[in-house]
């Protein structure tokens, strides 16, 4: 599957300056899932100097959540509009202002405003943005590229809580504030190698300028008909760029995944919110019931990168959607499993298997959409996906913790998320089955495949690839000539009016 780079398509690497676009994207992951966790940290030096309750306080998680996932399309249209790297570059500028004008708040109110949205939509646009990347540099490694990167969540968590602890009693909760804004400006770094791609044979067009020289590299037979693709192109590159793309709601698998994900979302993150709680209220000690957030941590780092690389498995790559129901009903069953849960050990081999599902669903739940849209759409499609889950966060944690006060009994709260999880297992599995031709990775089609299929009936002798890169070479060339043909016919036509 190939990318498009100034209407010519382009192979992923798969590697090379890729590795370098994974680790940026490993840390971007890590301080997006990870940040509005750590800083819960930080809540009770805030409840104790703005006099507030811890419902207030976790606000200002919820916010960064909520602009995490709700600001989906303001991103997707930015992507589209600037690209990937300008966007990072000002997202990361904005979470590291965020939290650095936090440190000088004097009211809840300003937390909101600076730590919440202001930081929250820094992150956010540095996410999607880097997902996009990550989706342009990687084919075949995809899904364990995926896996990699999904695993910075669980990594950054490990290490972002205690290190919260340490600056709040160095520095109090203003210096961590304050600490914690330079270190996002790393996000800074990071949208900083998002290099464009681009073909070596364009590189190498570089330094041939002459237009006779150029046209002689053409066949003879090829150069009417590259010339009218070139002028056609030209065309399309006028038209004014979809900033959203809302035809992907017109991709059947497009629809199943997001139905899919919402009710995904609805109860996927109940139990992680819950469980200390729900260890405590079982007479658990405090330090033993926030270790099992830590169990599932470290299980959860291993779990990504190892569910990616298997993903990844020619036998299983056309299969991942259904590999991702599979992990959502694994989920689904754990959590159901877990409301039985009558001691400390029970609840840590809970801990284990969920950790160990949790870590498939986020290692697949972008390969999947990845894989259903394709690379060109996937910018719209993520952030019209991410906007819809938004929805969901807003509706699940909040209808779960109001059934506890109710009645008091955490058993219902994993039933119900279990219930949810089971049912997009279901639902996705028999709707793909159903609704989606069971085809392998999507294959190019329109003009550019015609061209390939052209050219190779006749020159059999020529494998898929070579004709591809002779292809592009082609496009390249017809490319500059066109271009130099029209800044000659404008300059005569110049020179014949002021005659």
């Amino acid at each position: 599957m190939g990318v498009q780079v100034d209407g010519v398509s382009v192979k992923p690497p798969d590697g090379g300056w890729g590795w370098i676009v994974l680790l940026s994207c490993f840390v971007i992951t890590g301080f997006s899932y990870a940040f509005p966790k750590a800083v819960s940290v930080y809540f009770k030096e805030l409840m104790m100097d703005f006099h507030v309750g811890y419902s207030d306080t976790a606000w200002i998680s919820s916010i960064m959540l909520a602009m995490l996932y709700g600001t989906g399309p303001l991103c997707s249209i930015l992507v589209n509009k600037f690209g990937c790297r300008p966007t990072m570059l000002v997202g990361g500028l904005l979470a590291s202002g965020g939290m650095v004008m936090a440190s000088f708040t004097r009211n809840i109110i300003e937390l909101y405003l600076t730590a919440g949205v202001v930081t929250g939509l820094g992150l956010a646009l540095n996410f999607q943005p880097s997902l996009i990347m990550l989706g342009s540099y990687f084919d075949k490694r995809r899904p364990l590229a995926n896996g990699l990167a999904a695993a910075g969540s669980p990594v950054f968590l490990s290490v972002l809580s205690p290190l919260g602890q340490v600056l709040l009693k160095t520095f109090g909760w203003r210096g961590g504030f304050l600490i914690m804004g330079g270190l996002l400006l790393n996000c800074c770094t990071c949208g900083a190698v998002m290099r464009p791609l681009e073909t070596k044979r364009k590189r190498a067009l570089r330094v041939t300028r002459d237009p006779q020289e150029l046209k002689e590299m053409l066949p003879t037979g090829q150069l009417a008909k590259k010339e009218n693709m070139g002028k056609t192109r030209k065309k399309h590159k006028k038209q004014k760029k979809k900033l959203l793309d809302f035809t992907v709601f017109q991709n059947r698998g497009f629809i199943i995944y997001t139905v899919a994900k919402f009710i995904t979302v609805l109860g996927l993150f109940v139990p992680t919110i819950l469980l200390v709680n729900y260890a405590k209220d079982m007479g658990v000690p405090d330090q033993e019931a926030a270790f099992l957030l830590s169990i599932i941590g470290f299980i959860d780092i291993f779990a990504r990168p190892t569910c990616g690389f298997f993903a990844g498995l020619q036998r299983l790559r056309p299969k991942v959607a259904y590999l991702f129901s599979f992990a959502l009903l694994f989920n689904g069953l754990t959590d159901v499993c877990s409301a039985k849960a009558t001691d400390y050990t029970g609840l840590v081999i809970f801990c284990v298997f969920f950790g160990i599902s949790y870590g498939m669903v986020g290692a697949l739940q972008f390969e999947v959409l990845m894989g259903i849209v394709g690379s060109q759409k996937f910018p719209s499609a993520l952030g019209l996906v991410l906007l819809i889950e938004a929805l969901a966060v807003l509706i699940g944690p909040p209808s779960a913790g109001r059934l506890v006060d109710a009645y008091r009994n955490y058993e219902l709260i994993f039933y119900m998320a279990g219930t949810e999880l089971i049912a997009a297992a279901i639902f996705l599995a028999l709707a793909s089955f159903c609704c989606i031709r069971k085809t392998g990775h999507p294959s190019p089609s329109g003009p550019e495949r015609d061209d390939e299929t052209h050219i190779q009936r006749r020159h059999p002798d020529l494998d898929s690839k070579t004709v591809a890169f002779k292809d592009g070479v082609e496009d390249d060339c017809m490319q500059r000539v066109s271009v130099h043909e029209d800044d000659h016919n404008q300059d005569h036509q110049k020179q014949m009016e002021d005659c």
